[in-house]
Protein backbone atom coordinates (compact mmCIF):
# COMPACT_ATOMS: atom_id res chain seq x y z
CA UNK A 1 0.00 0.00 0.00
CA UNK A 2 1.47 3.29 -0.88
CA UNK A 3 1.40 6.74 1.12
CA UNK A 4 0.44 9.54 -0.47
CA UNK A 5 3.13 12.40 -1.23
CA UNK A 6 3.53 15.05 1.30
CA UNK A 7 3.81 17.35 -2.00
CA UNK A 8 2.84 17.33 -5.88
CA UNK A 9 6.14 16.29 -8.15
CA UNK A 10 5.74 19.81 -9.65
CA UNK A 11 6.73 21.63 -6.70
CA UNK A 12 10.22 21.98 -4.84
CA UNK A 13 13.51 20.56 -5.59
CA UNK A 14 12.07 17.53 -8.00
CA UNK A 15 13.38 17.41 -11.34
CA UNK A 16 9.81 17.66 -13.08
CA UNK A 17 9.50 21.24 -10.77
CA UNK A 18 12.80 22.39 -12.15
CA UNK A 19 12.17 22.05 -15.89
CA UNK A 20 8.69 24.25 -15.09
CA UNK A 21 10.77 26.25 -13.23
CA UNK A 22 13.31 26.65 -15.93
CA UNK A 23 10.70 27.23 -18.52
CA UNK A 24 8.79 30.11 -16.36
CA UNK A 25 12.10 31.91 -15.89
CA UNK A 26 12.57 32.30 -19.75
CA UNK A 27 11.20 35.34 -20.10
CA UNK A 28 9.40 34.89 -23.88
CA UNK A 29 8.03 31.86 -22.60
CA UNK A 30 7.13 33.54 -19.49
CA UNK A 31 4.85 35.93 -20.73
CA UNK A 32 3.29 33.69 -23.24
CA UNK A 33 2.20 31.78 -19.78
CA UNK A 34 1.65 34.72 -18.09
CA UNK A 35 -1.07 35.55 -20.95
CA UNK A 36 -2.40 32.11 -21.14
CA UNK A 37 -2.82 31.68 -17.77
CA UNK A 38 -4.98 35.10 -17.60
CA UNK A 39 -6.88 33.88 -21.13
CA UNK A 40 -7.78 30.14 -19.09
CA UNK A 41 -8.99 32.23 -16.62
CA UNK A 42 -11.44 33.98 -17.97
CA UNK A 43 -13.06 32.24 -20.74
CA UNK A 44 -13.36 30.06 -18.33
CA UNK A 45 -15.23 32.29 -15.76
CA UNK A 46 -17.43 33.32 -18.49
CA UNK A 47 -18.05 30.23 -19.99
CA UNK A 48 -19.57 29.46 -16.57
CA UNK A 49 -21.85 32.84 -16.44
CA UNK A 50 -19.35 35.04 -14.05
CA UNK A 51 -19.04 38.23 -16.02
CA UNK A 52 -15.88 39.16 -15.94
CA UNK A 53 -14.74 41.71 -17.97
CA UNK A 54 -18.52 43.65 -17.82
CA UNK A 55 -17.95 43.11 -13.94
CA UNK A 56 -14.81 45.12 -14.67
CA UNK A 57 -16.52 47.80 -16.92
CA UNK A 58 -18.77 48.41 -14.28
CA UNK A 59 -16.19 48.93 -11.76
CA UNK A 60 -14.03 51.21 -13.85
CA UNK A 61 -16.82 53.23 -14.58
CA UNK A 62 -17.58 53.70 -10.53
CA UNK A 63 -16.30 55.86 -8.16
CA UNK A 64 -14.65 53.47 -6.16
CA UNK A 65 -11.51 55.45 -7.22
CA UNK A 66 -12.37 57.97 -4.62
CA UNK A 67 -12.18 55.57 -1.74
CA UNK A 68 -8.53 55.09 -1.92
CA UNK A 69 -7.22 57.81 -0.21
CA UNK A 70 -9.21 57.61 2.92
CA UNK A 71 -8.66 53.71 3.34
CA UNK A 72 -5.02 54.26 2.68
CA UNK A 73 -2.00 54.21 5.47
CA UNK A 74 1.13 55.88 4.83
CA UNK A 75 2.89 54.43 6.96
CA UNK A 76 2.83 51.27 5.45
CA UNK A 77 5.90 49.53 3.76
CA UNK A 78 5.65 46.91 1.61
CA UNK A 79 7.94 43.57 1.76
CA UNK A 80 9.95 42.69 -0.95
CA UNK A 81 7.43 39.70 -1.71
CA UNK A 82 4.88 41.94 -2.35
CA UNK A 83 6.15 43.51 -5.24
CA UNK A 84 6.30 39.92 -7.08
CA UNK A 85 4.55 40.13 -9.90
CA UNK A 86 1.97 37.38 -9.11
CA UNK A 87 -1.38 36.56 -10.57
CA UNK A 88 -0.71 37.34 -14.12
CA UNK A 89 -0.22 41.17 -12.92
CA UNK A 90 3.14 42.67 -13.17
CA UNK A 91 1.87 45.13 -10.05
CA UNK A 92 0.52 42.32 -8.35
CA UNK A 93 -2.39 43.44 -6.03
CA UNK A 94 -1.00 46.93 -6.24
CA UNK A 95 -2.67 48.49 -9.09
CA UNK A 96 -6.69 48.45 -10.23
CA UNK A 97 -6.87 45.73 -12.52
CA UNK A 98 -6.24 43.38 -10.04
CA UNK A 99 -9.05 45.01 -7.28
CA UNK A 100 -11.53 44.87 -10.50
CA UNK A 101 -10.68 41.69 -11.20
CA UNK A 102 -10.76 39.57 -8.64
CA UNK A 103 -14.27 38.90 -7.42
CA UNK A 104 -14.79 37.69 -10.73
CA UNK A 105 -11.68 35.12 -10.45
CA UNK A 106 -12.89 34.71 -6.81
CA UNK A 107 -16.30 32.89 -8.42
CA UNK A 108 -13.85 31.19 -10.62
CA UNK A 109 -11.74 29.76 -8.44
CA UNK A 110 -15.20 28.08 -6.33
CA UNK A 111 -15.53 26.00 -10.16
CA UNK A 112 -12.74 24.59 -10.08
CA UNK A 113 -13.12 22.73 -6.84
CA UNK A 114 -16.12 20.53 -8.11
CA UNK A 115 -15.62 20.21 -11.92
CA UNK A 116 -17.80 16.80 -12.49
CA UNK A 117 -20.67 18.59 -10.66
CA UNK A 118 -23.20 20.73 -12.44
CA UNK A 119 -23.03 23.71 -9.60
CA UNK A 120 -23.51 27.06 -10.53
CA UNK A 121 -20.71 29.82 -9.81
CA UNK A 122 -22.88 30.79 -6.44
CA UNK A 123 -23.06 27.37 -5.55
CA UNK A 124 -20.11 26.84 -5.38
CA UNK A 125 -18.68 29.56 -3.96
CA UNK A 126 -21.43 29.08 -0.85
CA UNK A 127 -20.58 25.08 -0.81
CA UNK A 128 -16.53 26.44 -0.57
CA UNK A 129 -16.76 28.90 1.54
CA UNK A 130 -19.50 26.52 4.14
CA UNK A 131 -17.56 23.51 4.47
CA UNK A 132 -14.65 26.08 5.79
CA UNK A 133 -16.80 27.74 8.07
CA UNK A 134 -17.80 24.48 9.05
CA UNK A 135 -14.81 23.30 10.50
CA UNK A 136 -14.99 27.00 12.49
CA UNK A 137 -18.27 25.65 14.15
CA UNK A 138 -17.01 22.66 14.84
CA UNK A 139 -13.70 23.49 16.41
CA UNK A 140 -13.83 27.29 17.67
CA UNK A 141 -14.27 28.76 20.37
CA UNK A 142 -18.36 29.32 21.73
CA UNK A 143 -17.73 32.62 22.24
CA UNK A 144 -17.13 35.09 19.62
CA UNK A 145 -16.96 38.94 19.76
CA UNK A 146 -14.00 40.11 17.44
CA UNK A 147 -12.69 38.32 13.79
CA UNK A 148 -10.11 39.18 12.17
CA UNK A 149 -9.75 38.26 8.69
CA UNK A 150 -6.14 38.60 7.20
CA UNK A 151 -5.31 38.80 3.92
CA UNK A 152 -9.22 40.13 2.73
CA UNK A 153 -8.79 41.07 -0.31
CA UNK A 154 -11.90 42.43 -1.59
CA UNK A 155 -14.25 41.24 1.08
CA UNK A 156 -15.77 38.28 -0.12
CA UNK A 157 -14.04 35.71 2.61
CA UNK A 158 -14.67 38.39 5.54
CA UNK A 159 -18.35 39.06 4.68
CA UNK A 160 -18.94 35.43 4.64
CA UNK A 161 -17.45 35.47 7.96
CA UNK A 162 -19.01 38.25 9.52
CA UNK A 163 -22.64 36.48 8.73
CA UNK A 164 -21.57 33.48 9.66
CA UNK A 165 -20.88 34.70 13.45
CA UNK A 166 -23.27 37.20 13.80
CA UNK A 167 -26.00 34.46 12.86
CA UNK A 168 -24.36 31.66 15.25
CA UNK A 169 -24.21 34.69 18.03
CA UNK A 170 -27.87 35.70 17.54
CA UNK A 171 -25.90 39.50 17.55
CA UNK A 172 -23.16 41.51 15.85
CA UNK A 173 -19.57 41.16 16.28
CA UNK A 174 -16.80 43.16 15.50
CA UNK A 175 -14.81 42.15 12.35
CA UNK A 176 -12.32 43.26 10.70
CA UNK A 177 -10.54 42.94 7.02
CA UNK A 178 -6.76 43.51 6.86
CA UNK A 179 -5.44 43.52 3.35
CA UNK A 180 -1.85 45.34 1.99
CA UNK A 181 -3.04 46.31 -0.94
CA UNK A 182 -5.83 49.54 -0.35
CA UNK A 183 -7.05 49.19 -4.19
CA UNK A 184 -8.71 45.79 -2.91
CA UNK A 185 -9.87 47.26 0.32
CA UNK A 186 -11.29 49.98 -1.66
CA UNK A 187 -13.30 47.40 -3.64
CA UNK A 188 -14.01 45.50 -0.30
CA UNK A 189 -15.84 48.90 1.63
CA UNK A 190 -17.63 49.65 -2.00
CA UNK A 191 -18.79 46.14 -1.73
CA UNK A 192 -19.56 46.23 1.92
CA UNK A 193 -23.01 48.69 1.46
CA UNK A 194 -24.09 48.07 5.27
CA UNK A 195 -20.77 49.46 6.36
CA UNK A 196 -20.66 45.74 8.41
CA UNK A 197 -16.93 45.25 8.38
CA UNK A 198 -13.75 47.42 9.42
CA UNK A 199 -12.03 47.70 6.88
CA UNK A 200 -7.89 48.06 7.55
CA UNK A 201 -5.01 48.69 5.76
CA UNK A 202 -1.95 47.07 6.82
CA UNK A 203 0.87 44.61 7.21
CA UNK A 204 -0.24 40.96 8.75
CA UNK A 205 3.37 40.50 10.12
CA UNK A 206 3.22 43.91 12.19
CA UNK A 207 -0.36 44.91 12.55
CA UNK A 208 -0.42 47.53 15.30
CA UNK A 209 -3.54 45.93 16.46
CA UNK A 210 -3.76 45.47 20.15
CA UNK A 211 -2.54 41.95 22.06
CA UNK A 212 -5.36 39.49 22.96
CA UNK A 213 -7.88 41.71 20.47
CA UNK A 214 -9.64 38.87 18.82
CA UNK A 215 -11.73 34.93 19.44
CA UNK A 216 -10.72 33.76 15.91
CA UNK A 217 -8.21 34.99 13.30
CA UNK A 218 -8.70 33.40 9.78
CA UNK A 219 -6.30 33.16 6.66
CA UNK A 220 -8.70 32.50 3.45
CA UNK A 221 -6.29 31.21 0.51
CA UNK A 222 -3.14 33.80 1.36
CA UNK A 223 -0.46 31.39 2.47
CA UNK A 224 0.08 30.02 -1.21
CA UNK A 225 1.16 33.51 -2.26
CA UNK A 226 3.71 33.79 0.88
CA UNK A 227 7.06 33.08 1.08
CA UNK A 228 7.37 30.57 4.22
CA UNK A 229 9.54 33.54 6.52
CA UNK A 230 6.14 35.81 6.13
CA UNK A 231 4.14 33.38 6.81
CA UNK A 232 5.47 32.10 9.46
CA UNK A 233 5.96 36.05 11.10
CA UNK A 234 1.92 36.41 10.14
CA UNK A 235 1.44 32.93 12.82
CA UNK A 236 3.65 34.51 15.58
CA UNK A 237 1.62 37.99 15.01
CA UNK A 238 -1.79 35.94 15.07
CA UNK A 239 -0.81 34.28 18.31
CA UNK A 240 0.29 37.63 19.71
CA UNK A 241 -3.66 39.27 18.64
CA UNK A 242 -6.06 36.08 19.89
CA UNK A 243 -6.84 36.22 23.17
CA UNK A 244 -6.44 32.91 25.58
CA UNK A 245 -8.35 30.03 24.20
CA UNK A 246 -8.58 32.00 20.53
CA UNK A 247 -8.48 30.18 17.61
CA UNK A 248 -5.99 30.91 14.22
CA UNK A 249 -7.63 29.43 11.56
CA UNK A 250 -5.67 28.95 7.85
CA UNK A 251 -7.30 27.37 4.53
CA UNK A 252 -5.45 26.98 1.61
CA UNK A 253 -4.41 24.43 -1.13
CA UNK A 254 -3.85 20.96 0.20
CA UNK A 255 -0.33 19.65 -1.23
CA UNK A 256 -1.79 16.18 -0.30
CA UNK A 257 -4.74 16.61 -2.12
CA UNK A 258 -4.52 13.97 -4.97
CA UNK A 259 -6.61 16.49 -7.16
CA UNK A 260 -3.48 18.75 -6.66
CA UNK A 261 -0.80 16.39 -6.83
CA UNK A 262 -2.47 15.10 -10.19
CA UNK A 263 -3.15 18.44 -12.16
CA UNK A 264 -2.28 17.93 -15.87
CA UNK A 265 1.33 19.24 -16.68
CA UNK A 266 -0.18 22.56 -18.70
CA UNK A 267 -1.95 23.66 -15.97
CA UNK A 268 0.26 23.34 -12.93
CA UNK A 269 3.05 25.12 -15.56
CA UNK A 270 -0.03 27.86 -15.85
CA UNK A 271 -0.88 28.11 -11.75
CA UNK A 272 2.78 28.41 -11.10
CA UNK A 273 3.80 31.25 -13.36
CA UNK A 274 1.64 33.16 -11.91
CA UNK A 275 2.23 32.12 -7.96
CA UNK A 276 5.94 33.10 -7.58
CA UNK A 277 5.72 31.58 -4.20
CA UNK A 278 4.36 27.74 -5.02
CA UNK A 279 7.64 26.01 -4.06
CA UNK A 280 8.24 27.41 -0.83
CA UNK A 281 4.40 26.84 0.15
CA UNK A 282 4.15 23.11 -1.01
CA UNK A 283 7.28 22.02 0.78
CA UNK A 284 6.66 24.29 3.73
CA UNK A 285 5.61 22.11 7.27
CA UNK A 286 2.99 24.42 8.28
CA UNK A 287 1.57 22.02 10.88
CA UNK A 288 5.38 22.14 12.22
CA UNK A 289 5.67 26.40 12.26
CA UNK A 290 2.29 27.08 14.21
CA UNK A 291 3.57 24.89 17.24
CA UNK A 292 7.39 26.49 17.00
CA UNK A 293 5.49 29.78 17.11
CA UNK A 294 3.61 29.04 20.07
CA UNK A 295 0.57 27.71 19.23
CA UNK A 296 -0.62 24.23 20.58
CA UNK A 297 -0.35 21.25 17.89
CA UNK A 298 -2.85 21.96 15.28
CA UNK A 299 -5.96 20.03 13.88
CA UNK A 300 -5.60 19.30 9.81
CA UNK A 301 -9.31 18.87 8.00
CA UNK A 302 -9.14 18.24 4.45
CA UNK A 303 -12.71 20.40 3.74
CA UNK A 304 -12.63 19.82 -0.11
CA UNK A 305 -10.98 17.83 -2.84
CA UNK A 306 -8.53 19.90 -3.02
CA UNK A 307 -8.11 22.12 0.15
CA UNK A 308 -7.10 22.39 3.46
CA UNK A 309 -8.21 23.80 6.90
CA UNK A 310 -5.81 23.81 9.72
CA UNK A 311 -7.25 25.35 13.09
CA UNK A 312 -4.78 25.94 16.15
CA UNK A 313 -5.80 27.09 19.63
CA UNK A 314 -3.67 29.89 21.40
CA UNK A 315 -2.97 27.88 25.34
CA UNK A 316 -5.42 29.08 28.26
CA UNK A 317 -2.63 29.74 30.09
CA UNK A 318 0.87 30.96 29.33
CA UNK A 319 3.63 28.16 29.58
CA UNK A 320 5.53 28.00 32.86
Amino acid sequence: MTSTPLKPAWAGDDWLSRLVNLLINTKPLYALMKRQARQVLIKTAERNGIPWRQQRAEWEASSVRDRLAPLTNPEVTYPDYYHVPFHAYGDGNLCWQAAFEAEAATYAMALRVWPQESLTWQAAQDRLRHSFLQVLADHGPDQVQAVLDIGCSVGISTQYLHRFYCERQGHPIHTVGLDLSPYMLAVAAARDSEGSVEWVHGRAEATGFPANRFDVVTLQFVTHELPRTAARAIFQEALRLLRPGGMLAVTDNNPQSTVIQNLPPALFTLMKSTEPWSDDYYTFDMEAALVDVGFQPPLTVATDPRHRTLVARKAITSPG
